[in-house]
């Protein structure tokens, strides 16, 4: 009697089945439990491929083949437990002299007459219901995947009619299977839980610590942002075919093997890598995803092509890197030849080289294939001339320097081979200069032609290069990002418009699949909010009469250094040092086993100070010895007293050393008693270690600083690291400054898919015209100007040289220097200066992306770019906000915020706006009433629901999509037509909660006319925005502030 569908064999029998028809064969059962080798497989390989020096090593043996079999399968088994089944597998057994090899794998191009013989002749072999140990013969795996004998992978297959899924394939792997076991402990590589509809898989089994992971493609499929999971089976299959169909099929398997598995190498100096217990890395499906389609798009397409990959944060991009650079380094066409000459990693992270470095050499054991570039341009010339390095890496702040040295030299032989340029984190940094001067140094564009101007010659340099191909990744992409590197798409849909065609990502793995996969943690999941509250006492309240008590000041200006001087009064400093400390000692010093850590976020460098002082000084006054604190900061700082501080100062030691120091525990430390060593709880920080800076055992961050945008998403994402210790309660947010519902609007833009709208093709010579059409800027002028800074070039001059040509282009620059000053108003000065910026802005980034072929253009450029640094500044108003003292300060604690993001598809970055905003008039009012403005705004329990009727109007405008449709396609003054009636309506549905504002409203049109004219002005500014999200969320935030009411909040 067959088994019945209920059971696991027909799965088992369906899974064998899709193998072998994939070029799988099964195995003849001659597995060796006691080596844990199928040595019938491994010598049919070995016959079938290396026939000569086979029986070179029989007769070493004496002749006695059966003695050789077993003394060669006894010596493989031993070098396995000495080196790994990776090793073995890639590098071949030597015995007696005579090299082995126990795998072919395929080669990068196929010259060689039966180049593909021996790679066809590998043997994948399938065996079901392996009985794998000795010690305990009745015990059975549900498959075993093997190459050439060696056993490299086993699956446990679970079919849920039987009551079983994939969850009890974990079990089983933890609670069942000895990891002690030869076979698990010292053969297999990778173990697969499978049920139809998910997978999971681990590189190393470790009882009931065995750590799985999901290995599934996502609800939407590979590519596509989704939840965790799998897409819904086709009719008649699995939703899990992926595994056979893609990543056991026999090529793909095999590549896996050869170009993406490796073990993971120590990061300390000194220790020796054990293949067995060091971690291995087997890539995630959507890592191999990616490669695959990068590579398969390159081959076909060649140099040329860009592509945006949108990976979240801890979706292991260092390894994707890592694989993609060494398969484009060996990547060939279909007629054999080599799609890129040299492979360019471009990153600001030092350890990446090292990683590269040693991941590549377990792939190819050839020393220098990976050459980091620390030094000058003659450093970097010789790596893109030489045949050994293959992969050249450095940093963004050193290339541009560099490939402009090589640029000036000329090296024409550069410009005749293909590039792949790979990008750690692509940023609209990438505008300007440094990606221009990239091309000039290897592009096939940029070869200066005889008597070739130097405009003529810049249009064309800078536009794409047909021998150069970017491949850009950031988990954050703004919209010059998606234009430069991303692709276009013309049926995608513009979610707010409904348009068609948008720039896209080339692959995604959203934030939303990385969050449900457990790969990353939620961090909005616990979010508390704190608000400031405090009241200011000055002479000028006190004598509002007196003039020189009370002088008009910038309004602005005034309020922003008066907020400062609260939050960084030595009362707030105290207050807040004691909220933190004592959170994490009753929240945080307990978790991960006394491992966790937390960072505090704030607005400067003289706030980082001011706050770890405080800090260290209520550690101090307490007796605390569990909360060790360190502070980051750049440069130098003096206090009033003259007092030099500096962060490597104020910790004791380098600032290099701060990320070991601060994520030395002594509980992973065996010698720690020995060592003594200072452990850190806490890192205060100043704008450093807010981007890339990776460390899993923070649980905790303390936000004293706006943030809105990419900003927060960058800065609130280090606390999303996972950490076999940590889960998500784990982890918490507590913010002085922002409001929960504005933080979780700020990551919305990048939790899934981040599309762009494209470029007006004419922006260009719109923003052309605003300039010219000020009459400053004459073509005589900028046409000598270019002429003279192309014969200059790139190289430093002599003295007298550099003095001459200093003075020629001054000479140029001046007239239009003189013109402005002539200008009559400083609007004017203004209007002028900030469509020159514009205009320069744009073009540094669009003529990358289309080549207009027009040098005027150009030439507007490069001397607009020059004129800016020149032009002189507006006039300042100075401020003095005199003795002003804080008469009260208190925390309130507003809320605990589950702020987690639901999905929200495609989310639109804004790029380039039509115009931009100009320069203003400082609005100057009397100091005293500026202090009772903000008295009013931040005081004890202050704010009127007239204030909240107003803001709300303002934000139903916003956030009402037929207005801001009417917004975008017409003036201000046509939109406040249209608009009138609404804000009626507004007034009209709040009436129950504020009967006198309606009153005044609808009977004072005096009162009515203000108010509609303040509300429609507002909301026109914040839709034509073009960060509009981030302006909304401002406004939010100061309805809030304003008003001290917790309904304006949602």
């Amino acid at each position: 009697m067959s088994p019945g569908p209920h059971t696991e064999l027909p799965f088992e029998a369906r899974v064998e089945f899709e193998m072998v028809s994939r070029g799988w064969t099964r195995a003849e059962g001659t597995f060796d439990v006691e080596l844990s080798i199928d040595t019938g497989a491994m010598f049919e390989f070995i016959s079938a491929t290396q026939r000569k020096r086979w029986d070179r090593l029989v007769g070493f043996y004496g002749g006695d083949a059966p003695t050789a079999q077993r003394q060669f399968a006894q010596r493989v088994a031993s070098e396995i437990d000495a080196r790994g089944t990776l090793d073995v597998l890639r590098q071949g057994v030597k015995d007696r002299g005579v090299q082995i090899e126990l795998a072919y794998f395929r080669p990068g191009h196929t010259l060689a007459v039966n180049a593909l013989a021996e790679y066809d002749a590998n043997l994948l072999t399938v065996a079901r219901q392996l009985h794998f140990s000795s010690r305990d013969p009745q015990k059975s795996v549900d498959m075993a995947l093997f190459l050439n004998g060696l056993p490299v992978a086993t699956a446990e297959l679970k079919n849920p009619n039987t009551g079983q899924n994939a969850d009890h394939a974990v079990f089983q792997y933890r609670n069942n299977r000895d990891p002690n076991d030869v076979f698990f402990a010292k053969r297999t590589l990778v173990h697969f839980a499978v049920d139809p509809d998910r997978a999971f898989i681990t590189t190393r089994l470790h009882g009931a610590d065995t750590q799985f992971l999901p290995f599934n493609i996502g609800s939407n499929g590979p590519g596509i942002s989704g939840g965790a999971g799998n897409p819904d089976a086709a009719p008649g299959s699995y939703s899990v075919a992926y595994l056979w169909e893609q990543i056991w099929q026999s090529d793909n398997w095999l590549e896996i093997l050869h170009r993406f598995i490796h073990v993971k190498v120590p990061d300390r100096k000194g220790v020796k890598e054990n293949p067995h217990t060091s971690p291995k890395i087997f890539p995630r499906f959507h890592q191999w995803h990616a490669v695959q389609q990068m590579i398969d798009h390159a081959r076909s397409n060649g140099a040329g092509s860009n592509y945006l990959i949108q990976h979240s944060a801890g979706s292991g991009k260092s390894n994707t890197i890592a694989w993609l650079s060494h398969r484009l380094s060996n990547l060939f066409d279909a007629d054999n030849r080599p799609v890129f000459h040299k492979t360019i990693v471009i990153t600001d992270r030092v350890v990446l080289d090292r990683q590269l470095q040693r991941t590549i050499y377990q792939f190819d054991h050839t020393p220098g294939v990976v050459k980091k570039i620390d030094e000058d341009s003659a450093q970097l010339a010789a790596a893109l001339e030489d045949a050994t390095s293959k992969i050249i890496i450095s940093t963004l702040q050193l290339y541009p320097f560099v490939l402009g040295k090589i640029a000036e030299k000329g090296y024409t032989d550069l410009a005749d081979r293909r590039y792949a340029v790979i990008i750690d984190e692509a940023h609209s940094s990438q505008g300007g200069e440094t990606p221009t001067k990239i091309k000039q140094a290897v592009g096939a564009n940029a070869v200066r032609e005889e008597d070739e101007d130097e405009a003529t010659y810049l249009t064309r340099a800078r536009g794409p290069q047909p021998n150069l191909s970017y491949f850009a990744f950031t988990a954050t992409p703004k919209s010059p990002t998606l234009k430069l590197f991303g692709g276009f798409d013309p049926e995608r849909i513009h979610p707010r418009t409904g348009d068609k065609g948008m720039h896209v990502p080339f692959h995604v793995y959203s934030m939303r699949q990385a969050i449900d996969e457990g790969y990353i943690l939620d961090v909005l999941a616990n979010y508390i909010t704190y608000d400031t509250k405090w009241r200011l006492r000055n002479a000028a309240v006190e004598q509002a009469e007196s003039r020189a008590a009370n002088p008009e000041v910038d309004a602005a200006k005034t309020r922003k250094k008066f907020v400062r001087y609260a939050e960084q009064h030595p009362t707030s400093m105290e207050q807040k040092a004691k909220l933190i400390v004592d959170d994490i000692r009753e929240d945080l010093v307990g978790r991960l086993g006394g491992r966790a850590k937390a960072m505090v976020v704030t607005n400067g460098r003289e706030h980082a100070l001011h706050l770890y002082q405080a800090i260290r000084t209520y550690v101090s006054q307490c007796g605390f010895t569990d909360c060790g604190t360190l502070v980051a900061f750049s440069g130098q700082l003096k206090d009033e007293a003259e007092n030099e501080y500096t962060e490597a100062k104020l910790n004791g030691f380098p600032e290099s050393q701060l990320p070991d120091r601060f994520g030395y525990t002594k509980a992973d430390d065996p010698q720690a008693v020995a060592r003594d060593q200072d452990e850190y709880r806490l890192l205060v920080v100043a704008e450093k270690y807010q981007t890339g800076f990776d460390q899993p055992l923070l649980c905790g961050m303390y936000v004293d600083k706006p943030l809105t945008g990419v900003t927060a998403v960058q800065t609130l994402s280090r606390l999303n690291r996972t950490h076999p210790l940590k889960r998500q309660d784990d982890v918490h947010i507590l913010d002085f400054v922002n409001e929960a519902s504005d933080i979780q609007a700020a990551f919305e833009d990048w939790f899934e898919t981040t599309i762009t709208e494209p470029s007006d093709p004419n922006l260009l010579y719109t923003k052309q015209y605003a300039v010219m059409d000020y009459g400053l800027l004459a073509a005589s002028e900028m046409e000598a100007f270019i002429r003279v800074l192309g014969a200059a070039g790139t190289a430093r001059l002599p003295d007298a040289a550099e003095r001459k040509l200093h003075a020629e282009l001054h000479e140029y620059l001046k007239p239009a220097l003189d013109r402005f000053a002539g200008l009559e108003t400083e609007d004017e000065r203004e209007g002028f200066r900030d469509a020159l910026k514009s205009y320069v802005r744009a073009y540094s980034l669009i003529a990358q992306i289309v080549d207009w072929g027009d040098r005027d253009l150009e030439r507007l450029y490069q001397y607009g770019r020059i004129l800016l640094i020149r032009l002189p500044g507006h006039p300042s108003t100075s401020v003095d906000i005199g003795d002003a003292d804080l008469s009260h300060f208190r925390l309130e604690f507003t809320g605990r915020h589950n702020a987690s993001l639901s999905p929200v598809g495609d989310r639109d970055v804004r790029g380039h706006a039509a115009d931009g905003g100009g320069f203003k008039e400082p609005e100057l009012e009397p100091l005293s009433e500026v202090i009772e403005d903000l008295n009013s705004r931040f005081g004890l329990g202050l704010g009127t629901s007239d204030q909240i009727l107003v803001f709300q109007q303002v934000a139903a405008l916003v956030e009402d999509t037929g207005m801001q449709q009417v917004a975008l396609m017409n003036d201000e003054a046509r939109f406040g037509q249209v608009v009138d009636g609404r804000l009626d309506d507004i007034v009209a549905d709040h009436a129950e909660r504020n009967t006198d504002f309606m009153k005044l409203y609808f009977d004072n049109n005096e009162f009515r006319k203000a108010i509609k004219e303040a509300a429609r002005s507002r909301a026109y500014k914040i839709i034509t925005e073009p960060a509009r999200e981030e302006a909304l969320a401002r406004l939010r935030a100061e309805m809030y502030r304003e008003t001290g009411d917790h309904s304006v909040k949602d």
